[in-house]
C-alpha cells in the first residue's frame, strides 16, 4: 500500500511583539517626571539620581549618555551649567544646560566614594567594563517608569531623550530649538522624532465643535 505523504506542519510561533506596545516610546509627563525623582531621592541612590536627572536634561541618546565622562560635566571642581558632547551617530557637538536640581545630584555623586577614580560618570559595577552599557541603562530605566505604575513596554531610553525637548514644544512650538537641543541636522528629523504632526492635528481637532 502506498504511503501518503502528509504536508509539513510548521509551529505557530509566538508574535515577537505580541502583548508589547510597539512605535514610538512617548516621554514622560511633568508629573511623571517628579514622581521618579522623588523614588529616587527617598531611595538615596546617588547614581541613579544623577542618571535620570542628566538624561532628562541632556536630551542625549543613551549610547552617549552612558559614555559621559567626568570631564564632560565638572571642571575645577564644580559643574557646568553648560555642556558639550560629540554625538557618537552624527560625529556632530550637540550643547545643553544642566539645572541646578541636577548640578546638585551631579556634584554629590562624583564625591561620593563609589567615584574615587573614575573617568566615566556612570561606572560599571563589573570589573570588564568601564561604564554602565546601554542594555543595563534600559533595564534601568524600565524599572523606573515601573516604580510609578507605569506600563513598561510603553517606554524606552529614548523617552527620556524626548521628555523635555516635546514639553519645550508644546509650550513654545519652536521646532528650532528642539532640533538644536536633540542634534538634529535637519528639521523634517525634529518633525518626525516628536510626532508634532499628529500632535498637532488632534489639538486641532479637539479645539473644533461641531
Amino acid at each position: 500500500m502506498p504511503r501518503v505523504q502528509l504536508p509539513a506542519v510548521t509551529p505557530k510561533r509566538r508574535a515577537w511583539n505580541k502583548g508589547r506596545i510597539i512605535g514610538q516610546k512617548r516621554p514622560l509627563l511633568p508629573k511623571q517626571v517628579w514622581a521618579i525623582r522623588a523614588r529616587l531621592e527617598l531611595a538615596g541612590n546617588l547614581r541613579d539620581l544623577a542618571l535620570y536627572n542628566v538624561a532628562i536634561d541632556s536630551n542625549l541618546r543613551g549610547c552617549d549618555l552612558v559614555k559621559l565622562l567626568v570631564a564632560d560635566l565638572v571642571k575645577d571642581g564644580r559643574v557646568r551649567e553648560r555642556a558639550s558632547v560629540v554625538q557618537s551617530k552624527t560625529r556632530r557637538p550637540v550643547r545643553f544646560e544642566l539645572s541646578d536640581c541636577t548640578r546638585d545630584t551631579v556634584i554629590a555623586w562624583t564625591r561620593s566614594p563609589e567615584m574615587i577614580g573614575c573617568r566615566y560618570m556612570f561606572p560599571s559595577r563589573f570589573h570588564d567594563r568601564q561604564h554602565i552599557s546601554t542594555r543595563q541603562y534600559g533595564r534601568i530605566v524600565r524599572d523606573w517608569v515601573s516604580s510609578i505604575g507605569l506600563e513598561a513596554s510603553g517606554y524606552r531610553t529614548h523617552s527620556l531623550r524626548r521628555t523635555k525637548v516635546a514639553e519645550i514644544y508644546r509650550k513654545t512650538g519652536n521646532l528650532r530649538a528642539v532640533q538644536l537641543l536633540l542634534g538634529h541636522t535637519k528639521v523634517d528629523s525634529t518633525v518626525r522624532y516628536l510626532g508634532v504632526e499628529l500632535d498637532d492635528a488632534l489639538s486641532i481637532a479637539e479645539s473644533i465643535d461641531i
